[in-house]
């Protein structure tokens, strides 16, 4: 059985909630947003809290109850059962650490990219850059761990790994995770509404370009 959450004040106008990993962001996200409790301005997830923030007028406690008695199932079929909006993402698969990350993980080149293409991944959270999402509820067999040395110059596109997450680089920048591929869909687009092709929620598919 899951243990609830802990639910704390975030100053006079916010709620955290306080969850073990990003599959549980994942999930109360999701259930949050389903439940569309009264008094809800914004929702934003982050790798292990949830930030619930209140509109004027809301009633802090009675939220808390709300958020209190929603039941989420946050393990893996559960997380499974979330649905969402879907983006295919084309990648070529010829990033500079396919091969380290075959070595690390004992699969074959072929065998990682049939993986990552398998997975359905959702946005769990988003940071670092602006258009920049941490997707999550991959296959466990691509937990690999961030470069020893980071690198000074990432391109834009690069489709990385590290730890549970999978990722692409909106924008040219410095960055540590393994690189095992390229895409040329723009993930930060000014003139589109809203602007980040991946948004927290969102399942994401990789496809072979």
């Amino acid at each position: 059985m899951d243990v609830p959450p802990r639910i704390v004040p975030y100053g006079d106008r916010a709620l955290m909630i306080e969850l073990d990993g990003a599959p549980a962001v994942v999930a109360w996200d999701a259930a949050v947003r389903a439940a569309a409790p009264e008094g809800v301005a914004d929702i934003v997830p982050a790798a292990a809290t949830l930030l619930v923030v209140a509109d004027e007028r809301a009633d802090l406690s009675r939220l808390a109850a709300s958020l209190s008695a929603l039941t989420v199932d946050t393990g893996r079929d559960g997380l499974d059962a979330v649905t969402g909006t879907v983006v295919e993402i084309p990648v070529r698969y010829d990033g500079p650490d396919l091969g380290d990350v075959a070595r690390l993980t004992g699969l074959g080149e072929d065998e990682v990219v049939r993986a990552h293409q398998a997975s359905v991944w959702r946005v769990a959270f988003g940071g670092f850059a602006p258009g920049f999402g941490y997707l999550t509820g991959g296959d466990p067999r691509l937990e690999v761990p961030r470069r020893a040395s980071a690198r000074t110059v990432v391109p834009a596109g690069a489709v990385a790994l590290a730890g549970e997450y999978t990722g692409v680089y909106p924008r040219a920048s410095p960055g540590g995770w393994q690189l095992i591929g390229t895409t040329r869909a723009p993930m930060w687009d000014l003139r589109r509404d809203p602007p980040a092709l991946l948004r927290p929620g969102a399942v994401v598919r990789f496809v072979e370009e």
